[in-house]
């Protein structure tokens, strides 16, 4: 694949986001050709759900202008990170694209939980499609927990905290540190990178990790009654196994996932 490869940047955090214009000006730094399309409002925790927002069966795009990117063509989409990479695929932002960025979204998208993910799932749609693809997260909670007492105080100081200050920088180095090995694997796979939000010489290193077996925080049902039940977010009590994404994360250091997209379990013995 050439510098000059077609690469579409998209999110699950909308348009509007700061991590998509950091992951974009990495790519293009690369030398990669990039468009932006991103949902046009947060669609998070949208996996890889197909949906859209239409008016008179037609999906609402608009074109936009990211900040210090004018020459990249951008839209905001009225619909889920995983519809827009159909989308693209299709040829609805002009080529299509060769490779997929997602990202970086605001907080880690680790452990077996990246199966809700709208940013992984952006990129597990891009790799059933054919496609080599990245999703990128920057680990909001981890750094912070250590001084708050916990995932949970984390996430409430998560809208007070200004995301300018945040290290995306960070992360889009580390994403265009893996660009090359990412466009030598083989076609359809993920790499699932997550990065501490902390400067870069702050950064333990760069790991390969296995998958966590669970995420950062759970849910679990706080009330329930006649006709309704109610939800709350809790710090997941399980300890931490080596080698694992949520590990490394925990010991400042970023990790790295390589994952596939739904394949046949091809070793399960069924008797029909």
């Amino acid at each position: 694949m050439s510098r000059s490869s077609r690469v579409l940047v998209t999110n699950d955090d909308g348009i509007a986001a700061p991590g998509v214009r950091w992951l974009a000006q990495a790519a293009v730094e690369h030398g990669l050709d990039v468009v932006v399309a991103a949902p046009a409002s947060e669609a998070s925790g949208m996996s890889a759900a197909m949906t859209a927002v239409t008016e008179e069966g037609r999906v609402i795009v608009e074109r936009q202008q990211l900040r210090g990117l004018p020459d990249v063509p951008a839209y905001g989409v009225a619909a889920s990170p995983g519809y827009i990479v159909v989308l693209a695929s299709l040829g609805a932002f002009g080529p299509a694209p060769e490779l997929v960025l997602s990202g970086i979204n605001r907080g880690a998208n680790a452990g077996h939980a990246v199966v809700h993910s709208g940013t992984v799932g952006a990129a597990l749609t891009a790799a059933g499609r054919g496609y080599r693809a990245m999703a990128v997260s920057l680990d909001v909670i981890s750094p912070a927990a250590a001084n708050l007492g916990g995932a949970v105080a984390a996430i409430a100081a998560l809208d007070s905290t200004d995301d300018d200050v945040r290290h995306w920088a960070t992360a889009a180095g580390l994403a265009r540190q893996l660009l090359p090995a990412l466009t030598a694997a083989p076609e359809r796979t993920v790499l699932n990178l997550n990065v501490p939000d902390l400067p870069p010489e702050k950064v333990q290193g760069l790991r390969r990790a296995a998958l966590a077996s669970f995420g950062q925080v759970e849910m679990s049902i706080a009330e329930m009654g006649e006709g309704y039940l109610r939800t709350s977010i809790e710090e997941n009590g399980a300890r931490l196994d080596p080698g694992t994404d949520l590990a490394f994360l925990a010991d400042g250091y970023a990790s790295v996932t390589p994952l596939r997209s739904v394949v046949e379990a091809e070793h399960v013995s069924l008797q029909l």
